[in-house]
């Protein structure tokens, strides 16, 4: 039984280095978004966007393997909110909450696989009129892109822009 136990404890040991690590996914703001964030749109609101992909990416990817061992480094390029920022609301102050607005987002990157392969990656995904926003929150359509480019990447497709 010592024996058995053992040679199963070898085992688990050899599977376990044998396992995938899942993609690093890194995000990071573009200038010109940056830009953006500072004069109109708000930081916090910006800097919770890169995060909010960030997840959304990893998540998707860990629950596939798609991508397992490459590192996913994007660029939040823009984003257009479906309604008005906290910032926008303070510096307007007749500025109302029930405002709505196109929104969505565009993002770029690569994929860095392994053996050193790199895959350009690109997506961008606005409400083509007002008929279509999704606006229930201040970044609906940009959540809605987030969770689009995560699930082709997470299919293992190198996302082009649509």
């Amino acid at each position: 039984m010592k024996t058995l136990t053992l040679a199963a404890a070898a085992l688990l040991i050899s599977a376990g280095g044998a396992l995938a690590t899942p993609a690093s996914v890194s995000v990071t703001v573009g200038p010109e978004l940056q830009l953006k964030g500072e004069k109109t749109l708000g930081m916090r609101d910006v800097n919770d966007l890169a995060k909010s992909l960030q997840s959304d990416v990893e998540k998707r990817l860990a629950k596939t393997g798609a991508y397992d061992g490459a590192r996913i480094e994007l660029i939040l390029v823009d984003a257009q909110p479906n309604r008005p920022t906290f910032k926008q609301l303070g510096d307007k102050p007749g500025l109302s909450m029930r405002s709505i607005s196109i929104g969505g987002a565009r993002i770029e990157g690569r994929a860095v696989a392994a053996d050193g392969a790199v895959t350009p990656l690109s997506y961008d995904y606005y409400s083509p009129d007002l008929y279509w926003v999704r606006g229930e929150t201040t970044w609906s359509d940009a959540e809605q892109t987030f969770q689009q480019f995560a699930a082709q990447l997470s299919r293992g497709k190198a996302v082009a822009s649509r």
